[in-house]
């Protein structure tokens, strides 16, 4: 995995991908959110698997948060109903593929897109094929060169909406660095390479083959350029490789895949008509592939018995009493705060009792044996949805030594009324882990199925999801119990009602605003999370 920041936005003009090193351990070793490294264009360099960036659109002293987020991917029954769409560019080497790419992604102006290249699939070099490649006398341009196996398997993933882990290969040393990137989330997925078109099975995958057609004299002249440049090499060496591989290879593997093709771009990105008619036709898709879960929420699971994997702490007179005085409009912020966090440390107190146990027999001090319980898990894992959900860490943490903690910032879309995801930082291996997945109020259920859905994405297993809160409406739990059957909800109250928009009646006001002593703006909803805190 690489060396960039755990989470990395990249964006081109509203186009956004989250991109991650898997890097963990506890909070402080989770890095915040920086901008990527431009990719530059001239001359042109290996093309890495991202897309460029540009300053962020509002940044913190902890957090940079984007403010194009990433739609449902998913349906009302949390299981994914779009795949991404995928372009695939193929053409000679320097043709400007990458161009054509850029341009495509700057007129897009869609959420999330992610730029992934073949280069980044080399093989890994015997000792022998160091050698040759030393003297320019291997074929990096022939298709044996490429790990299809790995490229096949991570774009379905990809395509999916899964988390992927992809190579970073060293073109000093012909092998691949120890470190790998992670990349998550995309609505498009632009494929590029010489060799996007050479594998059938890889060929099903791509919804729109796009090839660059550039003269050859014009890519020889960016090829010298590029290896003398970038890479020390001389003249000589660049034309050896270019008529012993080069221009072979083109010609018996490259340019026959032009017929593949649906559209043929001459003169790569500087067709701005050809540019256009692509964009155009994504868009369209794009549109075909809209959903509306909110929606759908409101209308589904209605007059149904609470589902049994929802477990309220019990309502006694200490629990009954601290409602009351959170609920309470004219209860301080001081007093809201501290009855708040009682009932965040019964909260998690609670959910903890659903983690897996065996039995652990210890020696007391008296020389007897004790027979107890211990957890039976590699890890627990805390995720908490940005920003009410953060209040709930100090309770984990106060009972969980060592806790890891994830980080999720979903916002509700003002004119979609939509949830988007905009940032999120998981811990390095979550997938192995029982995660306690923290929000301090759920209304619909919209915002806390999209964390769900990112977890599961992420390879965290349905039955190792607890998910928390202080207060839910019956529709929100209703929601993700039809959707995730088998994800644990725990509860201290679970109320009737959500109005026509959105808010839990009776309900206990907006938690953050509350929280953290901030205006109420006029159109909040009990799952917005409408700034980030501190």
């Amino acid at each position: 995995m690489n060396t960039i920041p755990a989470y990395e936005g990249a964006r081109i003009s509203g186009c956004w991908a989250l991109r991650s090193d898997g890097s963990g351990g506890g909070d402080g070793s989770l890095d915040r959110l920086l901008p990527s490294a431009s990719m530059g264009l001239s001359p042109r360099k290996r093309t890495t698997s991202q897309c460029k960036s540009e300053p962020p659109l509002l940044r913190t002293s902890k957090r940079t948060i984007y403010t194009a987020g990433r739609p449902p991917w998913y349906n009302e029954h949390g299981a994914q109903s779009k795949e991404a769409f995928v372009i695939g560019l193929c053409g000679g080497s320097a043709s400007g593929k990458t161009t054509v790419a850029r341009k495509i992604i700057e007129a897009l102006d869609v959420p999330w897109v992610v730029l992934l290249s073949i280069d980044s699939f080399y093989k890994v070099l015997s000792p022998e094929e160091q050698m040759l490649a030393a003297r320019n006398d291997y074929n990096f341009d022939h298709p044996d060169a490429f790990d299809f196996d790995l490229l096949r398997h991570t774009m379905r993933k990809l395509k999916q909406g899964k988390s992927v882990k992809i190579p970073v290969y060293d073109f000093t040393t012909h092998g691949r660095q120890k470190e790998w990137k992670t990349v998550y989330g995309a609505s498009v997925i632009i494929f590029e390479g010489i060799m996007s078109f050479a594998d059938k099975a890889l060929l099903q995958l791509l919804d729109m083959k796009i090839f660059v057609d550039t003269d050859s004299d014009i890519r020889l002249v960016r090829r010298l350029r590029r290896d003398i440049t970038e890479r020390g090499r001389d003249i000589e060496g660049v034309i050896k490789q270019y008529n012993k591989f080069v221009k072979p290879a083109f010609e018996q593997y490259i340019e026959p895949t032009m017929r593949l093709a649906d559209l043929v771009v001459p003169r790569g990105g500087g067709n701005m008509v050809a540019i256009d008619l692509i964009v155009q036709h994504v868009h369209s898709q794009l549109e075909e592939r809209e959903l509306s879960v909110r929606a759908a929420l409101a209308s589904a699971h209605q007059a149904q018995p609470l589902p049994q994997t929802l477990s309220v702490v019990e309502s006694t007179p200490q629990v009954r009493g601290m409602h009351t005085i959170i609920r309470n409009k004219e209860t301080s912020r001081d007093e809201f705060i501290f009855y708040s966090k009682r009932l965040m440390r019964l909260l998690i107190e609670r959910a903890l009792s659903f983690l897996p146990s065996q039995v652990h027999v210890v020696q007391t001090i008296q020389g007897e044996d004790y027979e107890g319980r211990s957890f039976h898990g590699k890890r627990i894992t805390g995720v908490s949805i940005l920003r009410a959900g953060e209040t709930m860490e100090p309770a984990l943490r106060a009972v969980c030594k060592d806790v890891r903690i994830g980080k999720i910032l979903i916002q509700t879309n003002q004119d979609t009324g939509e949830p988007e995801l905009h940032y999120l930082r998981l811990p390095k291996d979550i997938s192995e882990d029982y995660v306690i997945l923290m929000d301090c109020t759920v209304s619909t259920g919209a915002a806390a199925m999209m964390a769900v859905r990112v977890l599961l994405d992420h390879d965290v297993q349905e039955d190792q999801i607890l998910l928390v809160s202080l207060l839910m409406a019956e529709m929100g739990v209703h929601s993700v119990a039809y959707a995730f059957p088998q994800v644990k909800i725990i509860t201290t109250a679970v109320d009737k009602k959500v109005n026509d928009v959105f808010h839990i009646i009776p309900g206990i006001g907006n938690f953050g605003d509350r929280y953290f002593g901030t205006d109420v703006p006029p159109d909040w909803s009990d799952e917005d999370i409408d700034k980030p805190s501190g």
